[in-house]
């Protein structure tokens, strides 16, 4: 599968549980911080949204690990955008460990725009991935 954006990461110690791999609870924030710089290249700024009084949030996560990582390991989380219905977006990111590209999970993340408390159809956005020349994933496509 092609993929929109990458960003890579390396693992830090304190990330790691007991067991010396990363907790589960931990991938969230990789994920959230690929996202993040995501809406970056398509210029936009998440706090800025905010301050704009839209708010992007997270309805649902759907998370299958395959393999875990471990302390200095190198990854890198590849992210797609696509639609569902009129409301949601959806991030399709799968983590894989370098050098090797090993799979180590595949996600799916649901999310919303809230406008002044209201939930709203998010144009701009697709207005920002159509003027990148990203596509717009479906759920056939994945």
């Amino acid at each position: 599968m092609d993929y929109a954006f990458s960003l890579e990461f390396s693992v830090r110690d304190y990330e790691c549980d007991l067991q010396g791999i990363v907790n589960n609870a931990v991938y969230m924030n990789y994920l959230e911080h690929a996202r993040h710089e995501f809406l970056k290249i398509l210029d936009l700024d998440f706090a800025q949204m905010h301050r704009d009084g839209i708010d992007a949030v997270v309805t649902r996560i759907e998370m299958d690990f395959k393999q875990p990582l471990s302390s200095g390991d190198h990854f890198v989380v590849r992210s797609n955008i696509g639609r569902k219905g009129r409301l949601r977006f959806l991030f399709y990111q799968d983590i894989f460990k370098l050098p090797d590209n090993k799979l180590v999970m595949n996600a799916v993340v649901y999310t919303a725009c809230i406008e002044n408390g209201r939930p709203s159809t998010p144009e701009f956005i697709i207005k920002a991935i159509k003027k990148k020349g990203l596509p717009l994933i479906t759920g056939s496509e994945k």
